[in-house]
C-alpha cells in the first residue's frame, strides 16, 4: 500500500484540533488522550511531536501572542502605543478565552511575551515615563486586557426576564444583555481602556511638570 502524501499529523493539526478542544471543553479537560481521540489517533502518536502537554500549550501559546501587535510605540506616542497594543491583545486573546488561564501564567519565559513586554517598556520610558511607572502601567494593562477576556460579562445572564423582575428591580433590562454580548463587551472594554488611558495622561503631565 503506498503512503499517504500528507501525514497523518503535523504540529500544526495537533495545535489547532487542541485549541478547537479547549474552546469548546475548556482547558482542564485537554489531554493527551482526549486530544489523541479527537485526532483519530493513539496518544503515543502525538509524542513524537510533542513530548508532554505543557509543550502543546507553550507552542499555542507562542502561536496566540505573536498575534499581539505593539508596532504602535514605533511612533514615540505612548497613548497611542498602549492603546493599539491593548486592543491588539484583547482580539488576539478573545478568540480563545478558555486558554487565557494558560497565557497569564509564565510571560516571563516565552518569547513572545517577552518581545511585546521590550516593546511597551521601552516605549513608555522613551516617551518619558519613569521606569517604575513604565513597568507598572504594562502590568496594569495587562491586568485590563486578562480581566476582559477570561469570560464574558453579558453572556452571565439568561435571557428569561422573570429571574430578574421581581426580585432585582434595577435588573429588569438584564434578560436583553445575551443577545448583544459581543457589542457589550467589546464597548466595555473600549470604555476600560479610555478612562484608563485618559487618567494616565493626567498622572503624564504632572509628571513632565514636575520635571526641571
Amino acid at each position: 500500500m503506498a503512503r499517504p502524501r500528507v501525514p497523518l499529523l503535523s504540529r500544526e493539526r495537533i495545535r489547532e484540533a487542541a485549541l478547537t478542544l479547549v474552546d469548546r471543553d475548556g482547558l482542564g479537560e485537554l489531554s493527551m488522550r482526549k486530544l489523541a481521540a479527537e485526532l483519530g489517533v493513539r496518544a503515543a502518536s502525538l509524542y513524537g511531536h510533542y513530548p508532554t502537554k505543557d509543550d502543546l500549550l507553550d507552542d499555542i501559546a507562542r502561536g496566540i501572542m505573536a498575534r499581539v501587535d505593539t508596532s504602535a510605540f514605533e511612533g514615540g506616542e505612548w497613548r497611542h502605543g498602549l492603546m493599539e497594543w491593548a486592543r491588539s491583545y484583547r482580539a488576539a486573546l478573545v478568540r480563545h478565552p478558555n486558554f487565557v488561564p494558560y497565557l497569564a501564567s509564565g510571560p516571563g519565559e516565552r518569547e513572545e511575551n517577552l518581545r511585546a513586554a521590550d516593546a511597551v517598556h521601552g516605549g513608555l520610558v522613551g516617551a518619558g515615563w519613569p521606569p517604575r511607572e513604565a513597568t507598572m502601567i504594562g502590568a496594569a494593562t495587562r491586568y485590563l486586557v486578562m480581566g476582559a477576556t477570561i469570560g464574558s460579562f453579558s453572556r452571565g445572564f439568561v435571557d428569561d426576564m422573570r429571574v430578574y423582575r421581581d426580585r432585582y428591580p434595577h435588573l429588569e433590562q438584564a434578560h436583553l444583555l445575551r443577545a448583544k454580548a459581543d457589542e457589550i463587551d467589546a464597548e466595555s472594554f473600549e470604555l476600560a481602556l479610555v478612562s484608563f488611558l485618559d487618567g494616565l495622561s493626567l498622572r503624564y503631565q504632572a509628571l513632565e511638570q514636575r520635571t526641571p
